[in-house]
């Protein structure tokens, strides 16, 4: 129990479940408000798309703070943000829906929202069942083209939370610009310039080259 509680990957995975524990106990207490369905559904879809900026935002941690070790924390966060998304999407097909088939598919194609945030769940499935390492070996260089549908993935959850909300569109933008930054640190220019930045702040490797995989 000691090492577990020293290793660094269980601190992550309590702190990922912590929203999913704050429902719970809200739903024990009668606090999840006059409209609870809405509530989860707002909590979990949330919750999935902060768990995608967190797992893109891996790599250019990486790259600014030199810290190669921070990768292997992003496949167990890419996870739990499958995980809210199949919370956020049972929610609605169960709990909203009732599993109703015809109403699912009228939803789908009639509100915009549903259909990108449909879109963004049916696209999390591929990537989720290809995360593991033996994949990864199997699909060699179709693993990482195909896991690039992050990006895609990323900006459908920032549209479909845009187009849910009518009034105040605060914090999708809010969202949108975290993307933003993050897309715009994995451009060429940007990563080489964060190389030679780096580069130049070590003591005796100014000039020297550091080659490294674009990610």
């Amino acid at each position: 129990m000691t090492g577990a509680l020293r290793n660094p990957r269980t601190w992550i995975a309590l702190i990922c479940l912590l929203p999913l524990m704050r429902l719970i106990g809200l739903a024990l207490t009668d606090g999840l408000g006059a409209n609870p369905i809405e509530f989860i559904t707002r909590s979990t879809g949330t919750w999935t798309l902060v768990s995608l900026l967190v797992t893109l935002a891996i790599t250019p941690l990486r790259r600014l703070s030199g810290n190669a070790g921070l990768v292997r924390y992003r496949r167990m966060l890419g996870l739990f943000a499958f995980f809210y998304a199949c919370l956020h999407g049972l929610t609605y097909f169960w709990l909203d829906q009732f599993f109703d088939v015809a109403a699912i598919a009228r939803d789908i194609l009639k509100r915009p929202f549903v259909t990108v945030g449909f879109a963004a769940l049916v696209l999390l499935v591929p990537l989720a069942l290809t995360s593991s390492r033996a994949m990864m070996r199997r699909l060699g260089r179709n693993w990482q083209r195909l896991h690039r549908l992050v990006y895609a993935i990323a900006l459908l959850g920032v549209v479909h939370y845009l187009w849910l909300v009518k009034k105040d569109v605060t914090e999708p933008l809010v969202y949108g610009g975290v993307l933003a930054v993050l897309l715009a640190l994995r451009l060429p220019w940007v990563v080489a310039g964060i190389e030679r930045a780096r580069r130049g702040s070590i003591p005796g490797r100014a000039g020297t080259h550091l080659p490294g995989r674009a990610e």
